[in-house]
């Protein structure tokens, strides 16, 4: 209810950049990371995480070895990301992807994992997030993300020579789940 209650505040002080009323159910985290191969996962990223929906079973789901690294813009929801994963690395903006690996000595994200609500960014800056994430993603790697509509659908096709989209009911409000593979079919 507490993770309720801040996504709530969050939302209404700034609806443009916190997508949702409430954090994401556990059908979605599911079903979005069902596709992640996490012996293979050696370096993840999270973008948007919020309170830590899909944070918590990425860390429990990754390799003792892996690298994980978490961009929030959200000072209020760093705090609490912060405080709930004190050894996870978080940075702040998702326009500087490349630099965060290049910082950490990290290479290429072999998954990125997006919470961003994309439709409610002007374009110009969903297309800087989307070329850094195509820039950092490994080659045969996973960006996985979730949105309210489909309105995000023709631009990934057009970046990525592998999309999948699948829809859950089981979220508030549903959502449509895309699956993007970097440089293979």
């Amino acid at each position: 209810m507490a993770d309720f209650l801040v996504f709530l505040r969050r939302f209404i002080a700034e609806p443009g950049r916190v997508g949702s009323i409430t954090p994401s159910s556990r059908f979605l985290c599911e079903r979005m990371l069902s596709r992640v191969h996490w012996d293979k996962a050696n370096v993840i990223m999270e973008l948007g995480p919020g309170t830590g929906a899909f944070t918590q079973r990425i860390y429990q789901n990754i390799c003792p070895d892996a690298r994980y690294v978490l961009v929030e813009r959200d000072a209020q929801f760093r705090t609490m990301l912060q405080s709930r994963f004190p050894d996870v690395m978080i940075r702040e903006e998702a326009t500087m992807l490349s630099h965060y690996l290049e910082e950490l000595k990290l290479g290429q994200a072999d998954v990125i994992i997006s919470g961003l609500p994309f439709a409610n960014f002007p374009k110009e800056l969903r297309e800087a997030i989307l070329d850094q994430v195509q820039s950092v993603l490994a080659p045969g790697g996973l960006f996985i993300t979730f949105q309210y509509s489909l309105q995000l659908q023709a631009e990934l096709q057009e970046r990525f020579s592998w999309v999948e989209t699948d829809f859950t009911l089981l979220n508030i409000p549903p959502a449509f789940i895309y699956t993007c593979r970097n440089g293979q079919k």
